[in-house]
């Protein structure tokens, strides 16, 4: 990865701009000067212009948002570091990222929210605490939610660890609502989900392995929508897995409840036929299910149920996941691989357009919590992703930044490439 910073004009010529905030395509020329963009049009002149980068074949996007990764500092820095998962995410061609709360002490107070900000102040993406729900994450308390999003956190969660207590999650909705920001609850039955290592089905059955049912996902996300529909509050679906979920979320929807939702690639990529390898490669929470739950997710994808597509990056260590199922931590990295997965199972498959898989990374999620996003035109700051919509390459160790390498698709296949991002007046060539 090699970064460049721009002080003077910069021409960015034949490029397909992919726009979500006017819903179409087109190509044209992108002048930046002092990180600003100053025209967008046919045929911009390059005389006087030092830096000229030719994009014919390759597209240009808003910079890419990701709702929900876990970059473990403080407490677990051997997996991730803020900065190291920066880099990861600009891999991915994601400018902005929201980090959940589980580290060690938990995002859940001023101080622990300011603590993020001043460690990502130099980076080059944009990193957003979520702060925890309860104290401790532990499912007792609530946290001071007020001075949390004064400080600024962008929403609330336990992310990890469910919120099984229905009054607190009434509570917790409701202080939400006096904050502005939306709750984001791990949607499984702690009780029924149990110490399952796998989806509850046939494969769990002729493998012999304990299981995580479809239905402690069902019923927490049910009584989250319901919760939501009483008090009035946002709430949001984190990795939405089963079939279930997604005909919940889309009826409450359309009974008005304030509800949004997220996808990662690896549930709408995989299923639990992953699981005759054993290896803790695919162990995530919620579980990998069955192809009628990935059918489906694409499906809610498709028709607007699930607003968003998120990784869920959750980086370990190597000893944590190459060991017996039953030990290995619960989680993989989805940073760099996000695109080349989407492109290659949503689009090249003709499930949904290159403009509704760019808009489910980029205005989609900016609208779930709020966050800015400039549009491609005169006047904005320059945050652009730009990729090669038709590049096959084959995902491998080198094109991993994250400090940790747990990924079940290490070898895998993919048409679509970030080629490089623009963003704080900085140009990186991934």
């Amino acid at each position: 990865m090699q970064q460049q910073k721009v002080s003077d004009k910069i021409l960015f010529q034949n490029a397909t701009i992919v726009d979500p905030h006017q819903g179409k395509s087109y190509t044209a020329d992108i002048l930046i000067d002092d990180g600003k963009i100053r025209k967008v049009q046919k045929e911009i002149p390059k005389s006087g212009i030092k830096r000229v980068v030719d994009l014919k074949g390759k597209s240009v996007a808003p910079g890419f948002i990701d709702l929900h990764v876990h970059f473990r500092e403080p407490g677990f820095e051997d997996e991730e570091t803020i900065a190291t998962g920066a880099r990861a995410a600009l891999a991915g061609g994601f400018t902005q990222v929201c980090c959940m709360p589980n580290t060690v002490p938990p995002i859940a107070t001023q101080d622990s929210v300011r603590l993020i900000y001043k460690k990502a102040e130099d980076l080059l993406v944009r990193v957003y605490p979520i702060a925890a729900i309860t104290k401790g994450r532990e499912g007792k308390e609530l946290t001071e939610m007020g001075e949390l999003a004064e400080a600024g956190a962008v929403a609330f969660s336990d992310d990890g660890t469910p919120l099984q207590n229905a009054l607190l999650m009434r509570y917790a909705l409701e202080y939400s609502r006096v904050t502005g920001k939306p709750v984001i609850n791990h949607a499984e039955d702690i009780d029924l989900r149990a110490d399952g290592l796998m989806n509850e089905g046939i494969v769990s059955t002729q493998l012999g392995l304990t299981a995580n049912p479809a239905a402690a996902e069902q019923l927490m996300v049910y009584r989250d929508v319901m919760l939501a529909k009483l008090t009035g509050a946002r709430i949001h679906i984190p990795h939405v897995s089963t079939a279930a979920a997604v005909a919940i979320i889309r009826q409450a929807k359309a009974d008005g409840v304030r509800v949004t939702a997220e996808a990662t690639p690896h549930h709408f990529t995989l299923t639990d036929e992953y699981m005759r390898s054993f290896s803790a490669q695919g162990k995530v929470a919620p579980p990998l299910r069955t192809e009628e739950d990935r059918q489906a997710i694409i499906a809610g994808l498709k028709d607007g149920t699930i607003d968003a597509i998120a990784t869920d990056h959750a980086p370990h260590t190597y000893e944590t996941k190459e060991t017996s199922l039953d030990l290995a931590s619960s989680g993989l990295i989805g940073l760099e691989s996000a695109f080349g997965l989407a492109m290659t199972q949503l689009v090249k498959a003709g499930h949904l357009s290159l403009l509704d898989l760019v808009t489910k990374l980029t205005t989609r999620p900016a609208a779930v919590l709020d966050l800015p996003l400039p549009p491609i035109k005169a006047g904005e700051a320059a945050n652009l992703t730009i990729f090669d919509p038709e590049e096959w390459w084959v995902f491998s160790r080198k094109d991993i930044y994250s400090k940790s390498h747990n990924t079940p698709f290490l070898g895998a296949e993919f048409t679509g490439r970030i080629k490089s991002v623009f963003t704080q007046s900085t140009y990186i060539e991934i």
